[in-house]
């Protein structure tokens, strides 16, 4: 057995290791072949080929539906068994469509994969993967289709890895398989400097570092899960994201040890993250006197994750806390609040948005525009944490989009790269 971050040599044909998200097979008989076409295209090349699915659709979300309509409190094992179903039926479906066009196929369940986790349930981690069923079906010139997003636990229970964790499963199979690229097929062309349904002129990033990728996925950015990314960074695999419908090139993300942005740094910012789906917590100062710590440890135990977090007040009036959490763990937040017998402001229609990009505190006037920028539009941040790589904000939920925009236009990220660049020399 061999941690799925510690690459073995690869075998004398390329490895292909793709991923297809939800959007991508659809729930149409058309779509399911377009993928297995493609498929078809790499296995006819002589490649062994690894195929990781997520569920079709919005085939998770009627599971999650189905189990709260039957109690209000499923339980957090059972769950997993639910939603883990959702990509087992994709990998069986493909296999049946490459099947069809005389592609040998088998589909794999998490377990069956060798994908070993820890953790708790809904949040589980990769510890181990376990290749040698895998390695078997490639060495037999089948395609080996994984069901994405779970793994099973020393307890033989499933686990499932979080929403987007079959990116994750993507590239810790490269990884363990000696794959230098994962590529990953998505309903987009690859990586915007923005979100273009929101910002017209949003545009593709060639190539993007790792450290900048993952944090326009952790700010909202839904592209990449942002743990397949780091998870890539840290087994040297570069992340290759892709349009399912068409051939065009997308956008690699690679190591930054590599000079990930290269192409990036005549601008300060990279690019613009929006998350909609957040929550803001205050703590008054006085509330938890000193028992901030207990809070985050509370918290951690949850498996609630925070973010911009500032504290406020001083020792005389006693300290509070601002912070931001995903709305989906709002009530969990209440349970351990009434479990410290705590009293906390939560802003439920706020949203997140944040300006990406390689040494940003280099660039000291970079807070200052923004601020600036968005004042002038009478758009009010309630709360700001800079750091070397993102600046973020919340802001009202309806005023997000016109936020992004503004601000896309503002760092000039609607303007080609050369046109920049020119700017700069000038």
């Amino acid at each position: 057995m061999h941690s799925p971050v510690a690459p073995v040599p690869a075998p004398e044909q390329t490895i292909r290791v793709l991923k297809f998200g939800g959007t991508s097979m659809g729930t149409t008989p058309a779509r399911m072949r377009t993928v297995a076409e493609r498929i078809a295209r790499i296995h006819a090349a002589g490649h062994p080929v690894v195929v990781v699915v997520s569920a079709r659709g919005s085939t998770t979300d009627e599971l999650v539906a189905d189990a709260r309509s039957t109690s209000t409190a499923p339980a957090a094992r059972e769950m997993d068994q639910l939603l883990s179903t959702g990509e087992v039926a994709s990998a069986a479906l493909l296999a049946i469509a490459l099947h069809g066009m005389d592609v040998p196929a088998t589909s794999l369940t998490g377990a069956q994969a060798g994908i070993a986790a820890f953790g708790h349930h809904g949040d589980g981690r990769i510890s181990d993967i376990e290749c040698t069923r895998l390695r078997d079906v490639l060495r037999s010139g089948t395609v080996a289709v994984v069901a994405g997003f779970q793994a099973v636990d020393a307890s033989g229970n499933v686990v499932t890895l979080g929403r987007g964790g079959s990116d994750t499963t993507a590239v810790a199979l490269a990884a363990a398989l000696g794959a230098t690229t994962c590529e990953i097929y998505t309903d987009v062309d690859g990586v915007y400097n923005a979100d273009p349904r929101i910002a017209p002129d949003a545009r593709l990033l060639r190539t993007i570092g790792s450290g900048v990728m993952a944090e326009m996925a952790y700010s909202g950015a839904r592209v990449l899960h942002p743990r397949s990314v780091e998870l890539a960074a840290r087994a040297g695999v570069s992340i290759h994201v892709r349009s399912a419908f068409s051939d065009a090139p997308g956008t690699t993300v690679i190591s930054d040890e590599t000079g990930g942005e290269v192409l990036e740094n005549a601008q300060p910012v990279t690019g613009i993250a929006h998350d909609t789906d957040v929550a803001r917590v205050v703590i008054h100062p006085g509330s938890l006197a000193h028992r901030g710590l207990e809070l985050f440890a509370a918290l951690a135990e949850a498996s609630v994750a925070v973010d911009l977090v500032a504290r406020v007040g001083d020792r005389d009036i006693g300290y509070g806390w601002d912070f931001t959490i995903a709305r989906g763990h709002v009530e969990a937040l209440r349970e351990v609040l009434a479990r410290l017998e705590c009293e906390a402001d939560i802003h439920e229609r706020v949203a997140k948005v944040s300006l990406v990009g390689a040494g940003l505190l280099s660039q000291p006037r970079t807070t200052g525009r923004m601020l600036a920028a968005l004042g002038e539009a009478g758009i009010e941040a309630y709360s700001v944490s800079t750091s070397q790589v993102r600046t973020s904000f919340t802001l009202a939920k309806a005023h997000c989009g016109r936020a992004v925009d503004l601000l896309h236009r503002e760092f000039q990220l609607d303007r080609p790269l050369e046109a920049v660049e020119h700017a700069v020399a000038v």
